[in-house]
């Protein structure tokens, strides 16, 4: 989780913006890695796999 925190849940197949969306993170504010490498939202996770979720910070 973007607050150092770790979260177990059961999914088969499943978008990772859809895994975002039932966390209440918005896509558009995170960068995921995916077993350790950088993916996008539309990648699908399964069981086992493993995802780091990166708050991106950004200012002017």
């Amino acid at each position: 989780m973007p607050d150092g925190s770790r979260k177990e849940m059961a999914v088969e197949n499943t978008a990772i913006e859809d895994v975002l969306r039932r966390l209440g993170i918005n896509p558009v504010e995170v960068i995921v890695a995916k077993n350790g490498r950088i993916v996008s939202e539309e990648e699908t996770v399964d069981a086992g796999d493993e995802l780091k979720i990166i708050m991106v910070v950004h200012g002017g």
